[in-house]
C-alpha cells in the first residue's frame, strides 16, 4: 500500500509559515466556503508538479515530476517523467498505475470500502476540499501568499495512512504547496506551478495497457 500512497500522492503541506495568522472559527468557515464556492465553479485543473520524498531510512529524498490533472470529485490522472516514469490514472471505479520502463501495470478496483479506497480519499483531499470537516479536524492560518490548510483525519481508515495533511493554496485557492506526514515519519512534499482550469477532455481519466503490457491485481479481481 505504501508504493500506491507514493505513486499517486500529488499534494500534501505541514511546516507552519513564519507570520501565519490563524483564523477564528468564523473565518475558517468563511474561507472553506469560499474554496467551495471556487472548486465549484471550476471542478477541472492541472498543473505541474515537483514531488520530494523524504524517507525515514535514507539520507536523501526521492525527487520527481510531472503533470498532474483533477477532476471533482475523484478523477485524477498523474504522470511522472524523468528515469522512472509512470502513469496513475483513476476514475472512481477503477485505478491503474503504469510503468513504461517495465511494460507492467497494476490494476485496482475501488468503491469496495477496500483500504485504498480510504487511501484515495486522503490524497484526494487536497486536490478537492471539498467537505473537508465530514473527515478531517480543520484549522487554517493566514499567511503570507494565502492561507495554510491543517487536516487530521477523524476516520481510524485514514489515521493508518497519515497523520496530518496540510495544504498551502493561494488567494485564488489553487494549491501551491502540499505535505504529507505519515505514522512512521517519512514525509511527502509536492509544490505546484502553471495552473490551468477549465475543460479536460474524458480520455484524460480513461487507461488501455499498451499491447505486450504484463497486468497484475495486487489486490486481487
Amino acid at each position: 500500500m505504501r508504493k500506491i500512497l507514493f505513486a499517486i500522492c500529488t499534494l500534501i503541506g505541514l511546516i507552519v509559515p513564519a507570520h501565519a495568522e490563524p483564523l477564528s472559527p468564523a473565518d475558517l468557515k468563511s474561507l472553506l466556503t469560499q474554496i467551495q464556492d471556487k472548486r465549484g465553479a471550476a471542478p477541472q485543473m492541472q498543473a505541474d508538479f515537483q514531488e520530494e520524498k523524504f524517507i525515514h531510512l535514507m539520507t536523501k529524498p526521492i525527487m520527481s515530476a510531472g503533470k498532474v490533472w483533477f477532476q471533482a470529485p475523484d478523477k485524477f490522472r498523474r504522470e511522472v517523467k524523468g528515469n522512472s516514469p509512470s502513469v496513475t490514472v483513476g476514475d472512481g471505479q477503477q485505478l491503474w498505475i503504469y510503468y513504461p520502463n517495465f511494460k507492467s501495470a497494476e490494476h485496482y478496483s475501488l468503491g469496495k470500502r477496500s483500504p485504498l479506497d480510504a487511501t484515495i480519499a486522503a490524497l484526494l483531499a487536497g486536490l478537492n476540499l471539498q467537505n473537508v470537516e465530514s473527515n478531517y479536524r480543520v484549522t487554517a492560518s493566514k499567511i503570507d501568499n494565502g492561507y495554510q490548510l491543517d487536516l487530521v483525519p477523524r476516520r481510524p481508515s485514514l489515521k493508518r495512512f497519515f497523520q496530518r495533511l496540510s495544504v498551502q493554496i493561494n488567494a485564488e485557492s489553487r494549491a501551491q504547496r502540499t505535505e504529507m506526514l505519515q505514522p512512521n515519519g517519512d514525509r511527502i512534499v509536492t509544490t505546484y506551478s502553471n495552473h490551468v482550469t477549465g475543460p479536460i477532455p474524458p480520455s484524460t481519466f480513461e487507461f488501455t495497457p499498451p499491447p505486450g503490457t504484463e497486468i497484475t491485481t495486487p489486490l486481487g479481481k
